[in-house]
């Protein structure tokens, strides 16, 4: 690959201690399990690129959105209650976003297309809850509160039937952002 090529590559550097110390695992792509590069991760470095990482192997758990930036203490910085396990990295997509949200699970109830950043499917929509989505177009966060705050779920081109079965039982989805180019 030339040099050219790689420096369009996402990268995330994770290190075992707080301020970027101890031992180091570079990666350019998704990564289900942590504990066999680094016995913990308590701080990273996004050099390029954006992505999700979660408390949990496997991509499970609590899921953090990162962008470029350092991140020199994982606990404080992004209300992390525990290390980070694996992490996704998110494809940077040129584009149109398209995505139909439900009101209840297996695309029924309510349904409501969105090709931009809501803050509040209340307000916007009048809907309480937001339990499937078919994502057509781009990828985007989804967040438990309005505004864009609380626990979130990355969501990339592909049919969520049920949020519950993904591991969000009890979540109710109140606000979606796309993940543009400005994240990058």
């Amino acid at each position: 690959m030339t040099s050219t090529g790689m420096n369009n590559m996402s990268r995330i550097i994770f290190y075992e201690e707080r301020n970027f110390q101890g031992r180091s695992y570079e990666c350019m792509s998704d990564c289900p399990d942590m504990s066999s590069y680094l016995s913990r991760c308590q701080s990273c470095r996004v050099e390029r690129g954006c992505f999700i990482v979660y408390d949990r192997t496997n991509f499970m758990g609590n899921q953090y959105f990162l962008r470029r930036g350092e991140y020199a203490d994982n606990m404080s910085m992004m209300g992390m209650t525990d290390c980070i396990r694996s992490c996704r990295m998110i494809p940077m997509h040129r584009g149109s976003y398209r995505m139909k949200i439900y009101e209840r699970e297996n695309f029924t109830g309510q349904m409501h297309e969105l090709t931009d950043d809501c803050d509040s499917v209340m307000d916007r929509f009048r809907m309480s809850n937001c339990m499937s989505c078919n994502v057509m177009e781009g990828h985007w966060l989804l967040f438990e509160q309005p505004h864009y705050r609380g626990k979130m779920m990355y969501m990339k081109p592909g049919e969520y039937r049920s949020f519950m079965s993904m591991g969000a039982s009890g979540m109710r989805f109140m606000s979606m952002k796309r993940i543009t180019d400005s994240c990058y």
